[in-house]
């Protein structure tokens, strides 16, 4: 019986081992790997959002690096296939999109905000600066004898 439990784990891992398989792209010509290779590395996974298509292990990442592969092998340069990509999924598929009317916001964003910071910080120190002194009144013999009154001190500051 234990012959057979063993034989039995023995079978589950190598199943485990076989699941885990790497993707082989064979390519006529260097150009086309470098290309898929780039590519692979500069397209953003959707559904994974901070990975490349070649890091992410999901299934949109898989069916995008294949059509990534077949285009590459029909001969299609670089930029057809961003275009394809972006037409289909959006700016979001690039991980440097172009300025427009959409993506604005995420280029004049950042900057806006440190404008104003800055602008704010600048104005309030300038109002800070611009309040006129208070007027002291000044120390009189008489708030003197009251101070002393007050302490219960007769002597004459620190002399003793």
């Amino acid at each position: 019986m234990k012959k057979w439990i063993f034989a039995f784990l023995i079978a589950c891992s190598f199943s485990m081992v076989a699941h885990a398989t790497i993707e082989v792209y064979e390519f006529e010509n260097l150009e086309q790997e470098q290309q898929f290779k780039e590519l692979g590395n500069t397209l953003r996974c959707p559904k994974c959002q901070n990975n490349t298509i070649a890091d992410s292990n999901a299934e949109l990442a898989q069916d995008l690096r294949q059509k990534v592969y077949e285009m590459t092998k029909e001969g299609k340069d670089k930029d057809e296939i961003v275009d394809y990509m972006i037409a289909r999924y959006g700016n979001f598929v690039t991980y440097n999109p172009p300025f427009t009317w959409a993506t604005s916001i995420l280029w004049l964003g950042p900057i806006s905000v440190l404008l104003i910071g800055f602008g704010f910080i600048v104005v309030r120190s300038r109002k800070g600066k611009q309040q006129p002194e208070t007027v002291s009144e000044e120390w009189d013999q008489d708030k003197e004898q009251r101070l002393k009154a007050l302490l219960g001190d007769d002597n004459d500051g620190d002399k003793q």
